[in-house]
């Protein structure tokens, strides 16, 4: 990642937050502390945020508090064919007219575009699947309430009665922060809480991760593996981590990347 792109991730994430720690920015940005903290110095002299003991804060604190994750914008273009095939897998669950939840993020993003085919009711709380199935299919699409975060373009309420409740699905589609022994991981306390919620209402649980999230850890756990119905990741995953998938009797995926994905990989990248 270049200078300029963590420059922009770190003064994202301080404008979200009042503080953001080193180890937050690592794991935002992938970079090394010794990096992040040359980073943050660099933007302190430029006075475009103020380094604190462990971390940096913004100079004009938030009035509406962010969440801790990587912008969709950043995320988007990472491991991207590796996203489409799975994506594609995932949709290759769906039947016309199955109800079904789609937790927002870059990886079940890319579902949007072989689910513009079907036909299913689809619950989100992700604003760019949203617009893009009342825009290119005929999918009956319903959003809970909430307050948009515009970094991550998801909509997130701490409330409980947020609408969430009254729809009850056969699956319900998520990526996730991490994934290892002990389950599903994410960083920040709200997805937590607003995943949950999501998760309680459907039958069967599918993770859409590729396999370098098998390697990524997070403090928080979502959900333990026993929870998890079908993981769908690609070709890089481990036996290692195949073999603990097996040891829960969670039912594995393994999309194929096809030329066409990697192709379009390339023009995005271009």
């Amino acid at each position: 990642m270049h200078e300029s792109e963590r420059h922009r991730i770190i003064l994202s994430a301080i404008e979200g937050r009042p503080v953001v720690t080193v180890a937050d920015l690592v794991t935002l940005t992938g970079a090394s502390e010794a990096t992040i903290r040359r980073d943050i110095a660099a933007l302190h002299v430029a006075k475009k945020l103020r380094r604190v003991r462990g971390g940096a804060e913004s100079i004009a604190p938030p009035n509406f508090v962010g969440i801790n994750a990587r912008p969709f914008s950043v995320n988007e273009g990472i491991r991207l064919a590796e996203k489409r095939a799975i994506a594609r897998a995932a949709v290759e669950l769906c039947s016309d007219g199955e109800a079904i939840i789609i937790n927002g993020g870059t990886t079940t993003f890319q579902m949007v575009h072989p689910l513009s085919a079907k036909r299913c009711q689809v619950f989100t709380n992700s604003f760019p699947i949203a617009d893009h199935l009342l825009k290119h299919s005929r999918n009956t699409v319903l959003l809970p309430a909430g307050a948009i975060y515009r970094e991550q373009n998801i909509i997130l309420s701490p409330f409980d009665e947020d609408g969430s409740r009254h729809f009850y699905a056969r699956r319900m589609f998520m990526g996730c922060r991490g994934l290892g022994p002990l389950g599903l991981m994410e960083g920040d306390p709200l997805l937590v809480q607003a995943e949950q919620k999501l998760i309680g209402q459907a039958e069967e649980l599918v993770v859409l991760a590729d396999s370098s999230k098998f390697a990524a850890r997070s403090s928080l756990l979502l959900c333990p593996l026993k929870r998890i119905h079908t993981v769908i990741t690609d070709e890089g995953i481990t036996d290692r981590d195949a073999a603990m998938l097996e040891a829960a009797e969670v039912r594995l995926i393994v999309a194929r990347i096809g030329a066409a994905d990697r192709t379009e990989d390339r023009a995005g990248e271009a």
